[in-house]
């Protein structure tokens, strides 16, 4: 009896053990997905209060310079006479010039960290490097610094580490390309590149960037003044025997001049074309379509046999799709192909056209602008705002709406363009709010403008005829108290709003 009882309680026991251990492993799992839950909701609203990575940016208050972050937060506080550099707003690497004598032209350099620490203190001097685009535009080299010590100079990343000994006389950027640098010893130009990687020995006299890019090429000048190509990797592309050699190649045909005479010569130095024009503007993308010459500040097209097969009766001509040519006649714009077939009338300002989007840019006067696609049907018509090739859309006012597309026409919202924003632009009643991606007001239909959320999170407001921010949520970062009627971009960080010349890329409270 004892036992058979041992037994059953034995029995008993066993059975709501397991169902102890059922209701366990439940309540774990209930646990885990409320963490979870828990953890993806926080999430979410850490990425509501900041859209971006940490990020600086240069601040100018009381004629003074100094630096903040993208929430607004002071770094380094404006008690610099001279601008602060940024090289790469990602990196905490802040330049900053001291004990100017602008008599004497001496100055001091230092770098700090956003702890406000000096830092890279091994040397003299340690600056930016300066470049300009074709629009002279300033911008700084990423990932390099130019240091000197004993009156050479060098180069470090911006971690500190030395990646071109100085040796040099003098390192500047070569003009509108990037990361290509002019390295000067005992007066003869090289180049090397933001690795430290020499591409080309200091024995130059003169070097020229061929393209666009620090992989095209150069145009190099002997001591003896005569012109030659060199290629990336030092190859002699033509020997250096040219009068002249002129920024215009493709095909691996290239533009010289010798003895007064302008030709178009291969890879090697053979003669292609060797008289008839005066000037070359441009190689054609297909080879056998030849050039666009100038002759008498005309522009016409010659094949590669020397044919002419569009006089030069145009005031300009220049490539857009393969075969497609912009033209300028009577002062005014159109597009035509390589028969002279009129593809639109000639009523425009000016045409470009961009490549990745395959679409022409018509300036009808000095604000509004027709966009033609490549079967050249004009396909949205009023203020273009921007074409953001690396994101693939368009911007453009119409009427008194800003709207977007895609490279195709197809019109898209702002959720589907900004998909990081946690907020988006909306217009009700002639009145500017924001809502979310859900379409729910966030903002009310307050302002009498707006800007779109920006990569720091927040957005420029007016009413009353002035501007202000909001943040990510929302919320009223700086009452509206700006006149900046006459700046050509607003923007805010915080209550910090981006100064007049956006050139030089500054955000003040003035």
């Amino acid at each position: 009896m004892n036992r058979r009882a041992r037994g059953r309680r034995y029995d008993t026991e066993a059975k709501l053990n397991k169902k102890k251990v059922a209701a366990v492993i439940i309540a774990i799992i209930v646990l885990i997905m409320f963490i979870i839950i828990i953890n993806s909701i926080l999430s979410k609203e850490n990425q509501n209060q900041s859209t971006t990575q940490t990020a600086y940016y240069t601040i100018y208050q009381d004629n003074k310079w100094g630096v903040i972050n993208q929430n607004g937060e002071t770094i380094i506080d404006p008690s610099y006479q001279e601008m602060i550099v940024i090289p790469d707003k990602t990196i905490d690497v802040f330049l900053c010039t001291y004990d100017v004598n602008y008599d004497e032209g001496t100055y001091k350099t230092k770098a700090l960290n956003s702890k406000n620490q000096e830092i890279i203190t091994e040397y003299n001097q340690i600056e930016a490097i300066e470049n300009k685009d074709e629009s002279n535009n300033l911008w700084y080299e990423k990932g390099v610094l130019k240091i000197q010590k004993d009156e050479k100079y060098g180069l470090i990343n911006l971690e500190g580490k030395q990646i071109l000994e100085p040796t040099y006389d003098s390192i500047t950027a070569l003009p509108n390309i990037e990361n290509a640098f002019l390295i000067m010893k005992d007066n003869l130009y090289g180049i090397a590149d933001k690795s430290g990687q020499i591409i080309l020995d200091p024995k130059y006299q003169e070097i020229k960037n061929l393209g666009k890019d620090n992989l095209s090429g150069y145009i190099v000048k002997m001591p003896d003044s005569k012109y030659g190509i060199v290629d990336y990797s030092q190859a002699q592309i033509l020997e250096n025997k040219y009068d002249e050699i002129k920024p215009v190649y493709g095909n691996d045909l290239y533009v010289v001049t010798e003895n007064n005479t302008t030709k178009v010569v291969e890879k090697g130095g053979k003669e292609i074309i060797s008289s008839g024009i005066e000037e070359v503007s441009e190689i054609l993308k297909n080879k056998e379509n030849g050039i666009i010459f100038i002759n008498s500040g005309k522009y016409g097209v010659m094949n590669l046999s020397g044919e002419i097969t569009i006089p030069a009766t145009y005031e300009d001509l220049k490539e857009g799709a393969n075969g497609i040519l912009i033209a300028k006649k009577e002062n005014k714009y159109g597009i035509i192909d390589l028969n002279q077939e009129e593809k639109t009338p000639f009523e425009y300002n000016n045409i470009t056209y961009n490549q990745k989007a395959d679409i022409y840019i018509a300036e009808k006067d000095e604000i509004n602008s027709v966009l033609i696609d490549n079967s050249f049907q004009e396909r949205l018509s009023g203020i273009l705002l921007d074409t953001n090739d690396e994101d693939g859309y368009i911007s453009i006012k119409i009427g008194d709406e800003t709207k977007y597309y895609n490279f195709r026409f197809e019109e898209k919202t702002t959720p589907e363009i900004f998909t990081s924003n946690t907020l988006y632009l909306s217009k009700k009643d002639g009145k500017y709010g924001y809502i979310d991606k859900e379409g729910k007001v966030i903002v009310d239909y307050i302002y009498d403008d707006a800007k779109e959320q920006n990569s720091s999170g927040y957005a420029a407001v007016k009413k009353d005829g002035k501007w202000g921010s909001i943040n990510s949520k929302g919320e009223v970062s700086c009452e509206p108290k700006y006149d900046l009627e006459d700046y050509i971009l607003v923007d805010f960080i915080g209550s910090w709003h981006i100064g007049k010349d956006v050139n030089m890329n500054y955000y003040t409270q003035e």
